[in-house]
């Protein structure tokens, strides 16, 4: 595999678990207001975010750093808003909520899954770069 295919693999997957992270962010913000009146839940519809920043419709989501040493995550971020939704009501509340806990939670794990599976494809990345510089 070619320094080029590797660069080309890491960065669709820093863009993706970027965007995992953010919509993780969101789902724990629609469950933490379950009981809000009148929230509103919101999610991203995570492939129409993923093609954009791949395509440069969108910048890549800022990563945060907390010492001058951490590499820069790439592109300033676009505003987060640009990337959310409001997820269409299934059953109406009576108080105007419109979180419901079983699809959240549904989202919450499956994005949980597919987080963890690109910080393993990522990982499994490095090591192969690293056993390929300790090998020359």
């Amino acid at each position: 595999m070619s320094m080029t295919t590797i660069d080309r693999h890491l960065s669709f997957q820093q863009n993706a678990l970027n965007l995992r992270a953010y919509r993780q962010e969101v789902l724990a913000a629609n469950i933490a207001n379950a009981d809000t009146p009148n929230y509103k839940a919101r999610d991203i519809n995570f492939r129409e975010a993923l093609l954009g920043t791949l395509n440069g419709k969108y910048q890549t989501l800022a990563l945060a750093t907390t010492a001058p040493a951490h590499i820069q995550g790439g592109a300033k971020s676009v505003p987060a808003d640009s990337f959310l939704k409001y997820r269409g009501e299934h059953q109406s509340s009576v108080d105007g909520n419109t979180v419901e806990m079983d699809t959240e939670r549904s989202a919450f794990t499956e994005n949980s899954v597919q987080y963890t599976a690109s910080v393993t494809f990522i990982n499994g990345l490095l090591r192969t770069m690293q056993q390929a510089i300790q090998n020359q």
